[in-house]
């Protein structure tokens, strides 16, 4: 089968497309036909091992796994034995951190694993950008314990876990302001912003308004440009470590000072959240974003927009079963 191997970390270069022999589903399996994945923040950090942490169980010197990949949408090709959840023909979309291997024709995960059957109406192309930037998002937001009232600021709006954060906070009832580039302003809008700033034409930490939750979405500011935006008992949480590792640190520091808190949310492995993301998606709440599509054998050059840091929501990778 085709996939996208790698044999030792680094930038998109050290990934190429080849032949490689098809898995099988052990017990309790699935054997998944892929159609559809994505290249995403996960996959770039992986790929490279950055920040390094990533080496104590990806492999300290080389890879362990030289196929990854995280979110899928296909079709259940053969089943181990005790699977009781999916048969073959099945359609199916989630996310696989455990053993990844999606940026491939056939990938394997377990029935007990975060995926679900995909929702009604939605080609492959289109189900599976749901769940990677999306399930992080979801994170946050349940981290911050944020509900209907709430003002909320997201910056980098736009990016896979910003563009499914604010369509997450629309359904919850909070009020929205949104933080992007020009070319995302009416995009954001759409989504469920109440309010937008564009960071190109304005500096937005010099908001007067306050705020019970700043999000960043993409890693690039820090609690101490956003602290003053917040509400006496506001969290600021970001979808990153940060450049120093601080907001891993700040957690542990911020609540013994009392008042505004740096939160880190560490995604949980939740078997229903594909299920969740099936239910919003079927209900309206939620549209995962798409910019651009590539096919398969085109993976480095999607690996190489995707760390252009410009991306508009997700990069999708069809793979052709034709041959």
């Amino acid at each position: 089968m085709k996939a996208a191997v790698r044999a030792r970390y680094g930038p998109p270069d050290v990934v190429s497309v080849s032949e490689v022999a098809r898995p099988s589903a052990r017990d309790g399996e699935l054997l998944v036909k892929v159609h559809a994945t994505t290249v995403n923040r996960t996959d770039c950090a992986l790929r490279a091992a950055k920040p390094f942490i990533w080496r104590l169980f990806a492999g300290l010197v080389r890879p362990k796994l030289a196929v990854i990949g995280t979110e899928f949408a296909g079709e259940v090709a053969a089943v181990g034995a005790g699977v009781t959840s999916y048969k073959v023909g099945d359609k199916v979309f989630g996310y696989n951190d455990e053993t990844f291997g999606a940026h491939a024709a056939y990938m394997t995960i377990s029935q007990d694993g975060k995926l679900a059957i995909m929702p009604d109406g939605l080609s492959y192309e289109e189900a599976a950008p749901s769940t990677e930037g999306s399930h992080y998002a979801l994170t946050i937001l349940r981290v911050a314990k944020v509900r209907a009232g709430h003002d909320v600021l997201v910056y980098g709006a736009t990016g896979a876990i910003g563009s499914a954060a604010v369509q997450l906070l629309r359904d919850l009832g909070a009020t929205v302001t949104a933080v992007c580039d020009t070319k995302g302003l009416e995009l954001v809008r759409s989504l469920g912003a109440s309010r937008v700033v564009d960071y190109t034409a304005e500096d937005f930490t010099k908001d007067e308004q306050r705020y019970d939750a700043v999000i960043d979405a993409v890693g690039k500011t820090s609690f101490g440009r956003c602290r003053r935006l917040l509400k006496p008992r506001g969290v600021f949480l970001a979808s990153d470590v940060g450049p120093w590792s601080q907001n891993v640190f700040l957690p542990l520091v911020t609540p013994l000072l009392g008042g505004r808190r740096v939160l880190f949310p560490l995604p949980r492995n939740d078997p229903g959240m594909a299920r969740h993301f099936k239910e919003l998606i079927e209900s309206g709440a939620f549209k995962p974003v798409i910019d651009r599509r590539y096919p398969l054998e085109q993976i480095l050059e999607a690996y190489r927009y995707v760390e252009t840091g410009q991306k508009i929501g997700n990069v999708v990778i069809s793979v052709d079963h034709s041959d």
